[in-house]
């Protein structure tokens, strides 16, 4: 997993796009999208996005 930044780094504003959470990862996908999510979610879809060749960036 290579981890650059795109944008600066995660703030307290960033939320979880799945639930709602503070976010603690970026994903950002092939297609130049990117998702954020809480460390729960992380882990639960980290292996289908790393599966999606999905950067994953820890905030």
């Amino acid at each position: 997993m290579t981890t650059t930044l795109t944008r600066p780094d995660l703030t307290a504003a960033d939320r979880c796009d799945r639930c709602g959470a503070a976010a603690q990862v970026r994903a950002v996908l092939p297609s130049g999208g990117e998702l954020l999510f809480c460390g729960h979610h992380a882990r639960e879809h980290g292996n289908k996005l790393r599966e999606l060749a999905a950067e994953l960036q820890q905030g």
